[in-house]
């Protein structure tokens, strides 16, 4: 384990580092609300930034608060996400803007395990919501931070479990500084480090702040251990689902039976496509063989 001083200049170097190079985004300007924050590390899990810009500034354009989400039935925040992936963080959304409407009287809590209960927040958000939004100390650890720390202090190319280990929320809270405002910087510091030069594939490791005391440069950058190959999202289930709520989504009255079946011809993919969103309260059935979004309608009129 680094030695306090040393962790002292990691943390400088980074937060230096920061401060000039850090990518002017929307929900870090001055003025965004902690539930414009709340919102962008929702959208971003595993979604680029670059696709997440326009739907966060739409979407905090027409709910602007909490409550004004709340207000409106979960199928339009299912329209509003678009196809930003994994729709079910716009259900988790809107579940929990509904929930610090009732249990907070809208307003975003700065404690991080009252956020944490909150539906669809986990350790990440919660942490990233309370150092963002309020400046509070709280070790935020992404992929790209645990990445970070595993090339900077373990001398390893990437972290090896799946999941956050003790060991490194261990890690993480030691080399968090003491000072609230200057750990909440450091740990956006360590997020930009490890998305724009600590990166997974080609790090540039020639622009790093830190590259003189990395334990994994010193080795010699050894490689880590093959990952398993993505699955192609081409004819995937998931693709399959994307292509059915895409229907959805862009139809305001119900969408007949027989519509869903020209979008996709494997018939016991769709059908089993279908009933997962339905599973999921992406979908909701209405009347007889028509779909729609969640609360969008109640009946349909006979044909």
């Amino acid at each position: 384990m680094p030695s306090s001083a040393l962790m002292t200049v990691r943390t400088d170097a980074v937060v230096d580092w920061y401060a000039t190079n850090a990518r002017d985004l929307p929900w870090r300007r001055a003025g965004t609300s902690p539930w414009g924050v709340l919102v962008s590390e929702l959208m971003l899990q595993q979604t680029p930034v670059a696709r997440v810009e326009p739907v966060w500034a739409s979407w905090l354009a027409r709910w602007p608060t909490p409550a004004d989400l709340a207000a409106d039935p979960p199928g339009d925040a299912v329209r509003a996400w678009g196809r930003l992936g994994y729709p079910r963080r716009a259900l988790r959304l809107h579940a929990c803007a509904g929930t610090l409407v009732r249990e907070h009287g809208g307003a975003i809590p700065a404690d991080v395990e009252q956020l944490r209960m909150l539906p669809g927040v986990g350790d990440y958000t919660a942490a990233a919501v309370a150092a963002f939004a309020y400046q509070r100390r709280a070790a935020v650890l992404d992929t790209n931070v645990r990445r970070v720390l595993a090339r900077l202090v373990d001398g390893v190319a990437r972290p090896a479990a799946a999941g956050t280990t003790r060991a490194e929320r261990e890690l993480a809270e030691q080399l968090l500084p003491d000072d609230p405002q200057v750990a909440a910087r450091w740990s956006a510091a360590a997020m930009e480090l490890g998305a724009m030069v600590c990166t997974a594939r080609q790090p540039r490791c020639g622009a790093c702040p830190v590259a003189d005391g990395c334990a994994w440069l010193r080795a010699g950058r050894p490689a880590g251990r093959v990952r398993r190959r993505v699955q192609t999202y081409a004819g995937t289930d998931r693709q399959c689902r994307g292509r059915l709520l895409a229907v959805l989504r862009d139809s305001s009255e119900p969408v007949p039976g027989h519509v869903l079946v020209r979008e996709w011809d494997d018939e016991q993919q769709r059908v089993r496509a279908l009933a997962g969103l339905v599973s999921d309260g992406l979908v909701e059935p209405v009347g007889a063989d028509h779909y729609a979004l969640p609360g969008s309608v109640r009946t349909v009129s006979p044909r």
